[in-house]
């Protein structure tokens, strides 16, 4: 009988909402945006159901204070370890959304083409709907077409939220 996978998370707050940073003997596997607590931690035992999940220590808890910190000075950059799970075509599309400049948006359909999909554009928002590594794999960026804000699994007001700290709206 093998073990059960080990997660510990921990809270922190941001300018958009309460974080839950989650990470895996990897690295972090998960950040996670809401207003309370609890739901946040029914998200992560969605997400990995097959895992203990249990609180964090200081060590997390500074990793989570950094990806705060991040959302404030959206330019700085992050060298924390992560484990980024999906299908392959899910990592192609997190992948192209790590590529996009602070500051910048691309359009689903501009990400359809950087990984030379150019039809699967709702596929990407699926992807981007799937991504549990929010602020690190910026899903925020990707807008519509004509520029206007969609969908955002934590929220279209935490997507301006974040866009405008970035300058970006």
């Amino acid at each position: 009988m093998s073990e059960k996978e080990q997660l510990e998370y921990v809270f922190s707050p941001s300018r958009v909402g309460t974080l839950l940073v989650a990470q895996s003997a990897k690295g972090l596997c998960a950040i996670l945006i809401g207003s309370t607590q609890a739901p946040l931690i029914a998200e992560l035992k969605s997400r990995f159901s097959g895992a203990t999940i249990h609180k964090g220590g200081a060590g997390l808890q500074r990793d989570a204070a950094k990806i705060s910190q991040l959302i404030d000075s959206p330019r700085n950059k992050t060298d924390l370890p992560l484990d980024i799970r999906g299908t392959t075509f899910q990592k192609r599309v997190w992948g192209a959304l790590r590529k996009i400049p602070t500051g910048k948006t691309a359009s689903y359909s501009d990400i359809a083409k950087e990984i030379k999909a150019p039809k699967a554009i709702r596929a990407v928002a699926g992807a981007c709907a799937a991504n549990a590594l929010s602020i690190i794999i910026p899903c925020h960026r990707v807008v519509r077409s004509d520029g206007s804000l969609s969908g955002y699994y934590w929220g279209v007001a935490r997507k301006r939220k974040l866009l405008e700290i970035e300058g970006a709206r």
